[in-house]
């Protein structure tokens, strides 16, 4: 992944991440607030040499006590200290339990010795602290005077005793506070990057363009998708007319080269709305003033005929049989009858084969020689082998991709069978894309405004161009 990759999982992922993040920090403050407070008290020994009479044999008092001083510290957190130190404050303890709370070293090229006790009264803390430090004392005179406790080589002196901490050591709430936070975040980012790798759905546009295939249009989900299947006569002035729009623009483009006059329009699998997007695609084709045919060549789930208010009983099929001419079948639709329309027909037992005959070339050559643009609405790729069939004899294939609807390794085993049959492909159209997050549907567009009658004109019709997501949903085909 990149880090375009990253950012968009982050974006993506916000509200996951943000709620791990909080359900960590509320974690660490919890446990903070559980925690016991803890107090440290600290008193320091200095450890020197007894008896020296020249700068020679301070020098060697110096490192013989060097050598030593860590041993003392070590001695600080024995029997030998501690059972004085509870008999003289009447402790409730053990000498192994209150070592546990006693920590006792010799920094480095010194010779001082730090005893800390930790205790969660701060009273008891700086008492113990200094009656360890007076115990070690006497501990270390009685063994370096070979048990006399007269004559030693060194002394230990109290330089700094303990006194009573004002705040607590530990908990510590900023530090638990920041270490929740990072923790949480870590988990939040880690779990969303994790479920962006394990999930293959396709959501947008970016998913689709990782295969290398041009997205010519996106149609953002609207939930009235089923009440106006036909959008860009029922809101020509919606997002997704201009959608449509932008979709006949661009695969003009796209077919500019290759000069290509057929195409079929299909998806990976059912549901994906290749069958509302191949229909509006025409009626916007027919507006501009095309001439064009909308051939239903989905001869398994035919639903033009439906969609469109048609007598679909004869159609594609039923010239393909020799039951009829194209002249028969063939229909207008609309007022002005700009669009042409083929309905299916019957649905045969052998839609494959019919696709794949001799008829079916002769009728897309009549069908190209009579009109500018011919549209044909196909099976979805992985059901069947229908639409791999056709699309091996049309000028191309545009492919609709539902967000949400498919998988990626769905999309690429369509693009694989397109491959198979040297089916040029046009490019994809996204539906369904959500109106909110990474992948949500974006453009630039003018909302109209109706004209009120005697207002003044020359303004302009709308505010200026923004971007808007529309409400979600799609009609799936």
């Amino acid at each position: 992944m990149e880090l375009t990759d990253y950012l968009r999982v982050l974006r993506k992922r916000w509200l996951s991440i943000v709620v791990l993040t909080a359900l960590a920090l509320a974690g660490a403050a919890a446990a903070t607030l559980a925690a016991t407070p803890e107090y440290q008290a600290q008193t320091k020994l200095f450890v020197r040499t007894s008896g020296a009479s020249s700068t020679a044999d301070l020098q060697q008092g110096n490192t013989f006590v060097q050598q030593r001083v860590q041993t003392y510290a070590d001695v600080a957190g024995q029997s030998a200290v501690l059972e004085p130190v509870i008999a003289e404050l009447g402790l409730d303890t053990t000498p192994e339990a209150l070592a546990q709370h006693i920590t006792a070293e010799a920094p480095l090229d010194t010779v001082l010795i730090n005893i800390t006790v930790t205790d969660p009264s701060p009273q008891q803390a700086a008492t113990i602290a200094n009656a360890v430090g007076a115990s070690l004392i006497t501990t270390v005179a009685r063994l370096e005077g070979n048990g006399t406790g007269t004559t030693t080589p060194v002394q230990l002196t109290t330089t700094q005793p303990a006194v009573v901490p004002a705040a607590p050591s530990s908990p510590n709430t900023p530090l638990n506070l920041a270490l929740g936070l990072l923790v949480g975040l870590a988990v939040g980012v880690g779990l969303a990057v994790l479920r962006e790798t394990l999930d293959t759905t396709v959501r947008g546009e970016h998913d689709v363009a990782h295969f290398g295939v041009p997205v010519l249009a996106g149609m953002p989900y609207d939930d009235k998708a089923r009440e106006t299947p036909l959008v860009v006569l029922a809101d020509p002035r919606s997002v997704r007319s201009e959608s449509f729009r932008q979709l006949r623009t661009n695969l003009a483009f796209a077919t500019a080269a290759s000069g290509a006059r057929s195409l079929v329009v299909t998806s990976s699998v059912e549901g994906e709305g290749k069958s509302t997007t191949a229909i509006n695609l025409a009626l916007t084709m027919a507006g501009a003033g095309t001439r064009v045919v909308l051939v239903d060549a989905d001869l398994r789930r035919p639903m033009v005929a439906t969609y469109l208010g048609l007598e679909g009983a004869v159609g594609l099929t039923t010239v393909l049989v020799g039951d009829a001419s194209l002249d028969d079948v063939l229909q207008s639709w609309g007022e002005d009858g700009a669009l042409s329309v083929l309905p299916a027909g019957g649905v045969p037992p052998n839609p494959s084969e019919l696709l794949a005959s001799e008829p079916m070339a002769k009728l897309l050559q009549d069908l190209e020689h009579r009109f500018d643009v011919v549209i044909f609405d196909g099976a979805p790729l992985l059901a069947v082998t229908d639409s791999a069939v056709l699309a091996e004899s049309v000028g191309g294939a545009v492919l609709v991709v539902g967000s949400g609807r498919g998988t990626r390794p769905q999309l690429a085993r369509s693009l694989q069978a397109l491959s198979a049959v040297g089916a040029s492909v046009l490019g994809a159209v996204v539906t369904m894309l959500p109106t909110k997050g990474a992948d949500a549907y974006q453009t630039y567009y003018y909302r109209y405004q109706p004209v009120v009658e005697g207002a003044p004109s020359g303004g302009r019709r709308g505010p200026r161009p923004r971007q808007s997501p529309e409400a979600p949903g799609d009609l799936p085909a």
